[in-house]
């Protein structure tokens, strides 16, 4: 995919002494983060956007970026069960 930033040159020139050389990976880290944050992108479709093989190494790539993940008290108590079930562990 290829998106234009529509910026002028003073603007870049200010980007790149802030933010170094590789807009394209800064502009494309952002996106998929707010995406993530937003919910609009699942742990899985980010893992496949950067080409990381696992959820799991998704997860070590927000937490490297020290973003947090999405997971809520539904999801919590939602685990919670599956461990009952399938554990029998209560906890």
């Amino acid at each position: 995919m290829r998106v234009e930033l529509n910026i002028s040159k003073e603007s870049e020139v200010g980007l790149r002494e802030a933010l170094g050389s590789d807009i394209n990976e800064i502009v494309t880290e952002a996106l998929l983060i707010n995406g993530y944050r937003t919910g609009r992108l699942s742990l899985g479709l980010l893992a496949s956007a950067l080409g990381l093989p696992t959820s799991f190494a998704a997860l070590q790539w927000l937490a490297d970026r020290k973003i947090p993940i999405n997971y809520d008290l539904d999801e919590l108590e939602a685990d919670r069960e599956t461990i009952r079930n399938r554990l029998g562990v209560d906890l």
